[in-house]
């Protein structure tokens, strides 16, 4: 399977970031499957901690949905964009999953929420409880977990106990106002495991670009700016890195993975038949 993710910085305006997105498409047109970052098609407008983002909310039905679709189509591959939408009253950080006929079969929708400074996403985004999906191609089984979920053993753990062959992390993450940190070695080690620990590659996309909040009401009247970093990467069943993008450069990352191969290597090392999940009831515990 030749897999493509995209990096990408975003601007306040939609059509502009649509447009990029839909450049992205035809630079992946040889490849199977497409992949983007978190909330692809907005600022990122958790930094402020009360605005109205109505006009970054989309539908299903949204005309730039259906222009994605109609890229999945026309290329015949799989897309999986990341967008704020609202489904069935409540609003979500959702990817889709549309396939090689321009149809959406399914949706992801974060389960984690972030809340801290200049990350304010508690206030926008419903906590999605349809737990980690995994999604079919003619390939193989794709697991999608969304930003913040990236952190958590547990999501990776669940995507591959429901036969997942690749996992892919759409996300935003950049400068650590609070932590004072730069946090991307510790963010790449941290999927790095995941894979090596499930014997699963990782894919990850970041957006680039500083975003720049002026002092406004929304913001509390605080001016505040976060710097994405990128360095979208993709890993091999070890872990190890196989490609990666520069921090501040937009661009498609392209690998290809023999999915049977690396079933036959996980069944090889013998992780998932020698579980004992009877043992792990504190995982589940408060």
């Amino acid at each position: 399977m030749k897999i493509a993710l995209a990096q990408m910085s975003m601007t306040d305006k939609i059509e502009e970031n649509l447009n990029k997105s839909l450049n992205f498409c035809d630079k992946a047109k040889d490849c199977d499957l497409l992949f983007f970052p978190e909330i692809q098609l907005s600022p990122f407008f958790p930094q402020y901690q009360n605005k109205n983002v109505e006009k970054y909310c989309l539908y299903e039905s949204s005309s730039e949905i259906q222009k994605i679709k109609e890229k999945a189509k026309e290329h015949s591959i799989y897309i999986s964009p990341n967008v704020y939408m609202s489904i069935e009253n409540k609003k979500y950080d959702t990817s889709l999953w549309i396939n090689r006929q321009g149809n959406i079969v399914d949706k992801a929708k974060m389960v984690h929420i972030a809340q801290a400074e200049n990350f304010y996403e508690q206030d926008y985004y419903t906590p999605s409880d349809d737990g980690f999906k995994v999604f079919d191609t003619r390939f193989g089984t794709i697991g999608v977990g969304i930003c913040w979920d990236q952190w958590f053993p547990e999501t990776a753990r669940c995507m591959a106990l429901q036969g997942a062959e690749l996992l892919f992390y759409p996300t935003a993450i950049g400068s650590e106002p609070i932590l004072e940190c730069d946090s991307m070695e510790h963010w790449r080690r941290c999927m790095q495991g995941h894979a090596a620990s499930n014997l699963i590659p990782v894919i990850a996309a970041n957006r680039i670009g500083e975003e720049t909040v002026e002092p406004c009401p929304e913001n509390g009247m605080q001016k505040s700016a976060l710097n994405f970093y990128g360095s979208s990467f993709i890993t091999d069943n070890t872990g190890a890195l196989c490609a990666e993008l520069p921090g501040g450069e937009e661009g498609v990352l392209v690998s290809t993975f023999d999915l049977d191969a690396l079933k036959a290597d996980r069944l090889n090392w013998g992780l998932f038949r020698d579980r004992r999940p009877e043992m792990y009831a504190k995982i589940v515990g408060k």
